[in-house]
């Protein structure tokens, strides 16, 4: 099935070795479907996302934060997720358009 939207995020991990402490950055993505959300650890129904939202940090980062059934799940990203916010609205208001009509 072919992606609606995609929005980049990223994981910070620390590592500890004898050589002390080291910081991998892991670019992840997260993927929206027709009928679903897809992150790197989690799938999501889109029945069960109740919203999105966004809080900048500066520098352009931020917190986008996945509304759920399952509870609030936070991501840090890089860029503004305005589009990918839009495409999940305009997906929801398309499919309650389907809804009413048959």
């Amino acid at each position: 099935m072919k992606p609606i939207a995609v929005q980049p995020y990223y994981k910070i991990e620390r590592k500890l070795n004898s050589s002390g402490q080291h910081y991998l950055t892991d670019e992840r993505e997260m993927v929206l479907y027709e009928d679903r959300l897809v992150t790197y650890h989690r799938e999501f129904s889109l029945t069960d996302v109740f919203d999105m939202s966004y809080r900048r940090l500066g520098a352009g980062e931020g917190l986008f934060y996945l509304h759920t059934s399952k509870g609030v799940f936070s991501y840090t990203i890089r860029h503004d997720p305005a589009r990918f916010m839009h495409a999940f609205q305009d997906h929801e208001r398309w499919k309650q358009q389907m809804k009413i009509r048959g």
